[in-house]
């Protein structure tokens, strides 16, 4: 190498601004300018569709100002890790009015990866420690079947050539074929198939060219087929929020059925947001708060054992902004008549505020072995702000006592 800029240990956390080819520490394997360039001009491309645990606080996360605009910051059960997030094309030939990628808008950069381009970029950024994962999605050009097959390729290269065991997020396209969608499952540990909208009236006014059963629910039926075959992949789904006069009750009235017949993880609520030169540029944007009053309820479907039903809807069909679900149902069925904290059952527990299902368990263990008589008990098994819950629960036969703040 006669070129002094260019040395065999330069490292892959900055963009090289030159057409100098940039070298990984621990392989030969070199990365071309137009690649990294590439990657760079994509920028943020996946913004809209979360990858994590805590999608709110995703969405409001910059890239560090070494790393690339594709690695995001990701909440999982183990901790926060670093995410690769790409997508293999930027063009779509799908026409849906409220996407930034849609067909004919000329304000979109529009940029591709081969399946070789986009497996040897992660795997540098993974080798170097930058990234612990990858999320695949991509715009469809020539056909859903033409472009999953493109987001297989580069997951069978990044497991197959590479060796990489790690986390692998896969979207799903409408329309994909069985055997893409089982493929899918067996290369990701988890998949998207996004519908959208929460009726097939809803999609067609947010995505004329999507078919909600045939092209979406139909590959969640798949997917379900799949994991009790099996495989081991989870199912996630996402929601575009509030742009088309969905409803709270439609969403969660959905979520409830695909948590309960088609084992689905989780499902995002994405709220609208207006993108220049789209049909639905003059709309206006959807509240954070109603995304988390959606989070909120869907966690009480999935994880708390509620139906829609309990939810507290408004006459609209939407949630209140000003109070979470919970505590809107215990102030409705708790206040005036508490729960026993030392009879309660598991379910019973968990319908007080504060007390989830882990705390639950730490209670039914802890008064096995002795009394419950004082918050500071409820403080100790983890219970964080045990005064919340008091309003709605008994301790021993005895409303709790709060102590007043001095100032």
């Amino acid at each position: 190498m006669n070129d002094p800029n260019m040395t065999r240990y330069g490292r892959f956390d900055q963009l090289d601004r030159s057409n100098i080819i940039s070298y990984h520490t621990d392989m030969n394997i070199i990365s071309t300018p137009s690649t990294l360039q590439k990657l760079q001009l994509m920028g943020d491309a996946t913004e809209h569709e979360p990858a994590g645990d805590r999608p709110q606080q995703e969405k409001q996360q910059k890239p560090l100002p070494h790393q690339l605009p594709c690695i995001s910051q990701v909440a999982t059960p183990s901790g926060p890790k670093a995410m690769m997030k790409a997508m293999m094309t930027t063009a779509c030939e799908r026409n849906c009015h409220y996407c930034v990628f849609r067909a004919g808008r000329g304000k979109t950069r529009r940029l591709s990866f081969t399946a070789d381009e986009m497996a040897a970029s992660f795997d540098v950024l993974q080798r170097s420690g930058q990234v612990e994962g990858i999320f695949l999605s991509s715009g469809i050009i020539k056909g859903s079947v033409t472009t999953q097959d493109k987001i297989l390729d580069a997951a069978e290269i990044i497991r197959r050539k590479y060796g990489y065991s790690g986390f692998v997020h896969l979207k799903v396209m409408p329309g994909a074929e069985y055997d893409q969608v089982q493929r899918a499952m067996q290369l990701a540990d988890r998949v998207s198939i996004n519908l959208e909208g929460p009726t097939a009236s809803r999609l067609n006014a947010l995505a004329p060219k999507k078919d909600f059963t045939g092209e979406l629910l139909e590959r969640i039926r798949w997917a379900n087929q799949l994991r009790r075959g099996g495989l081991r992949a989870s199912l996630v789904t996402q929601f575009v929020v509030g742009a088309v006069g969905d409803t709270d009750l439609e969403l969660l009235s959905l979520s409830e059925k695909l948590y309960r017949q088609m084992g689905l993880a989780r499902a995002y609520y994405s709220g609208f947001s207006p993108v220049l030169d789209t049909p639905f540029e003059n709309l206006s944007s959807i509240q954070p708060m109603r995304e988390l009053r959606l989070y909120q309820s869907s966690f009480l479907l999935r994880d708390y054992g509620w139906s829609v039903e309990e939810l507290p809807f408004t006459s609209d069909g939407l949630l209140p902004g000003d109070v979470d679900p919970k505590r809107a149902w215990a102030d409705l069925h708790l206040r005036h008549n508490p729960l026993e904290v030392m009879q309660a059952t598991r379910e019973q527990l968990m319908r007080i505020p504060g007390i989830g299902p882990k705390n639950a368990d730490r209670i039914i263990q802890a008064r096995r072995k002795g009394r419950l008589t004082d918050l500071s008990h409820l403080r100790q098994l983890g219970i964080h702000a045990p005064q919340q819950a008091a309003p709605y629960l008994l301790l021993d036969g005895n409303h709790p006592s709060l102590q007043l703040p001095l100032f």
